[in-house]
Order: structure tokens, then sequence, then C-alpha cells
């Protein structure tokens, strides 16, 4: 069975494999909904995992605080992907947004993996999506997925985020963990923050501009997780990022051209860090992360560049 899109450019379009059954996490959030109308868009059968009890055949309550998920509701799953977690950028990071951070990861992963692991039949492939912040700050070297955990409070996340699904590799579930990089969307996520700014024409570089951001378009990190349930040897992590990782300057200058707005301003570090706290760390840190094992095992980017992946962003 296939949950291939049928095309590259297009994960919507129909798909003439047969069609599975695909339990999703975080359905609601950029991601996931994006991923949940994929993967209907081609027929498949999709069923959200929901925080509320259920309101429909393809509803599954679940609650990762407390680390309960109704089993039953995922028999005959062939896979799941799991992409719950409250957003890094969403408030300042005060001790106890820190602990929801860590908390919604490591525990909602952690429930989710033991609850595919007591299926009678369990499905074929857990995918679990983290982050690239498992790097930490790379500067300019660039890495890939045969690099080490950095240092730091979101290197730390991640690497718990991971062995929390020790439960689905220790049952012989094949278990991918894709690490994502700043998805481009115009709306949602922290690059759908940037475009109202530049279209307002104050956008600007953050910093001195010298850090690398390693991105990838919507419809990729869709593309990209289907592929992941696709292929049968991808287990581990595989990083879910463009080819091309730039320098937040060439993103101000990419946003501009593409926006036809001026992008002169710019907000300096102590700025952000006045702004964000700990956070800003992040946001002036540098990531230029490769996606090796991607690449490798045949996926082909629709959006390779910062520039396309901006000019397909709004739609």
């Amino acid at each position: 069975m296939s949950l291939s899109p049928g095309s590259s450019s297009s994960p919507a379009s129909p798909s003439p494999s047969p069609r599975g059954r695909v339990a999703v996490t975080g359905a609601g959030g950029l991601i996931g909904s994006a991923l949940v109308r994929s993967l209907r868009a081609d027929g498949h059968d999709v069923v959200r995992l929901v925080r509320r009890p259920a309101r429909g055949a393809d509803e599954v309550q679940w609650d990762p605080k407390r680390q309960y998920v109704d089993v039953a509701g995922l028999a005959g799953c062939d896979a799941v992907v799991h992409l719950a977690g409250a957003g890094v950028g969403d408030r300042r990071w005060t001790e106890a947004y820190k602990r929801e951070i860590r908390d919604s990861r490591v525990l909602g992963t952690a429930a989710i993996a033991e609850a595919v692991a007591a299926l009678d039949v369990p499905p074929r492939v857990l995918v679990c999506g983290t982050a690239l912040g498992y790097y930490g700050d790379t500067g300019t070297r660039a890495v890939d997925e045969s690099a080490p955990a950095g240092d730091g409070f979101l290197p730390s996340v991640c690497v718990a985020w991971e062995e929390a699904a020790a439960a689905a590799e220790e049952a012989g579930i094949r278990v991918a963990y894709a690490r994502t990089g700043l998805v481009v969307a115009a709306r949602g996520g922290a690059w759908g923050r940037l475009f109202p700014l530049f279209r307002a024409g104050l956008g600007g570089r953050l910093g001195d501009g010298r850090q690398y951001w390693s991105f990838i378009a919507l419809h990729d990190e869709v593309a990209a997780l289907r592929h992941l349930i696709d292929t049968p040897d991808l287990s581990g992590p595989v990083n879910l990022t463009a080819p091309e990782p730039v320098t937040n300057r060439e993103v101000t200058a990419a946003m501009s051209r593409v926006l036809h707005r001026p992008a002169v301003l710019h907000v300096p570090a102590p700025a952000l860090r006045l702004a964000l706290g700990d956070f800003a760390h992040d946001v002036l840190g540098s990531q230029r992360v490769l996606p090796r094992r991607l690449l490798d095992s045949g996926f082909r980017f629709a959006f390779p560049t910062v520039e396309s992946a901006i000019r397909a962003a709004p739609f």
C-alpha cells in the first residue's frame, strides 16, 4: 500500500494506489491540517486525535497530559503521524511555558508510542514529528542526520522527545523522526508572522542577519511526511528541510522581492532578547541543516529554494 501523493507537484492529486487508514495528532495545526487535507483528497481514511470526546468515527479521544489514548480507535491504522505539541514561539519562554513545551512533546509521544505498541495489529509505521532544534546552533557549519545533539533547552527537549517513542520501537514498529525546519506558509507557524510585516513594509533582518535558516515549503513538508510513511527503509531521524539553507539576510531579500516591498528595517539583537527572553537565542541562532537521508531516499523537492517556497506559500 502506498500513501504517496499522485505526483510530486501536488500532494492532493488523485492516487492510483490502494487507500490506507492513517491517524494524525496535531491535525488542527498548520502541518497537520495540510496533511489531513492531502490524505483525504487522495481517498485515504484519516482519523484525527482530539482532546475532547470523539464526535464521530473519524475522531479518537486522547489526553497527552494524562498519557491517555483511546487505543481501540487506532485499530486498523496503517500509519500514525504524531505532530502535536505546544508552539515553541507562541509565548515568551517562562519556566512554566518551557515545562509545557517539553511535557506536551515528551508525554504526548510516550502516550502515542505505548498506544500503538499495545495494539494486536500495530501500524506499519509511526512518524513522529520532531524538530531541527535537535542540532542547536550550528553556526556556518552544515550538518546532517549524523550530527550529535546540540546544547541548550531545545536540543534537550528534542532528545527526550525522540526517546519517548521507545515503546513503539521496542514493539517492532518502524519509527521515523521527522526533524522539521521552519515551514514557509503565509498563514500559521513562525513564517506566517513574517508575511504581514513584510506586506506592510515593516520587514527586515533579525540581528545581524548572518544566521542560517533551514526552511521547507508547506507543500514539501506534507509530501515528505507522506514519503516517510511510504518508504519502508526510512527509520530514525530524517531532516525535513530544503536542500539550500539561507541566511536571514537572504530571507529578507527574497521576501522583499516576492512581495514587492522595501525591507530596510532590522530588529537589533538586544531588542529581540528584551521582547522574547530565552527564545531570542533560537531566533538569533544559526542552523545550517541538510536533508541528506531524504534526498538519498529519492525524495524530490517541488520548491527547493527560499524564493520558490515563498512564492508558493499563498497557495
